[in-house]
């Protein structure tokens, strides 16, 4: 399956050699209905499943908003926050089976709610310097589900739980401080930014960062002696793919012979 571009509905879509570009451009805020939710997620599966492409990039339309998440005008009309969000879950990523390639999230503006969710379900985050972060939800009585299950294990429990409980908005050097987002840079800056590290993630090696994330992903609620024996014993099918693989070697002799690897993907 591959990824077509397209400028047209509330997802664009665009590639520049192995990178995709993937921006929200819903209305004046780029919140998410339900519809637009399972956009992003066939979007995604496409990315996950289209081998020409190594790394994509999130991003919202405009300066102002990412994403302020669910669309509480659909809500008000009767969609359901229990609604079919798509094959990834709300906002295409969250729950996406088998997604083994880098996610770089570009926060142009606000993210909040369901924006936020999506921001941390991403693998790397580069914000504007006038980005800011919330989980408001609290004051629309419902509860922001994927961020009670991820925030405590990301952030330290007592901050998670007052930004679940108050909404208290915060700044992107708080978010970088609680180690939510890697970097800041002035905001006409923040694509080139994120393309200059989608590009040196396009040349590395594809079956790695698959490894890497089924690792991470598979072995976050086990007992470290048992996650070692689920990667030792090649249990996980990207890592037994990577120590069988033409990759494995290539990066050998690139290094003993002093050059650069020339990485296949197989």
């Amino acid at each position: 399956m591959t990824v077509s571009e397209t400028a047209a509905g509330p997802i664009h879509v665009s590639r520049r050699g192995r990178v995709l570009e993937v921006r929200i451009g819903r209305g004046k805020a780029n919140a998410i209905d339900a519809a637009t939710s399972r956009i992003m997620g066939d979007i995604f599966a496409g990315f996950r499943d289209d081998p020409e492409l190594r790394v994509a990039i999130l991003t919202g339309t405009g300066e102002k908003f990412f994403c302020p998440g669910w669309d509480l005008k659909a809500a008000a009309e009767g969609e359901a926050p229990d609604s079919d969000y798509g094959v990834g879950g709300f906002g295409g990523l969250q729950e996406l089976p088998g997604l083994n390639k880098p996610v770089i999230c570009a926060v142009n503006g606000l993210a909040f709610g369901g924006g936020f969710e999506i921001m941390i379900s991403c693998d790397i985050v580069i914000a504007a310097e006038h980005a800011t972060f919330a989980l408001p939800e609290i004051n629309s009585g419902t509860v922001a589900d994927a961020a009670s299950i991820k925030l405590p294990r990301r952030i330290p429990h007592a901050v998670a739980m007052e930004m679940l409980f108050t909404g208290r908005r915060i700044d992107a050097e708080e978010a970088r401080h609680w180690g939510l987002i890697n970097e800041i840079v002035p905001a006409g800056q923040l694509m080139a930014r994120a393309h200059e590290v989608a590009g040196q993630l396009a040349d590395g090696p594809p079956l790695v960062f698959a490894a890497i994330k089924e690792i991470t992903r598979e072995t976050a609620h086990l007992p470290v002696q048992q996650a070692f024996d689920m990667v030792t014993r090649r249990k996980l099918k990207t890592v037994d793919a990577l120590y069988s693989s033409e990759d494995q070697l290539e990066g050998a002799r690139a290094f003993a012979e002093k050059r650069k690897p020339q990485w296949k993907g197989k």
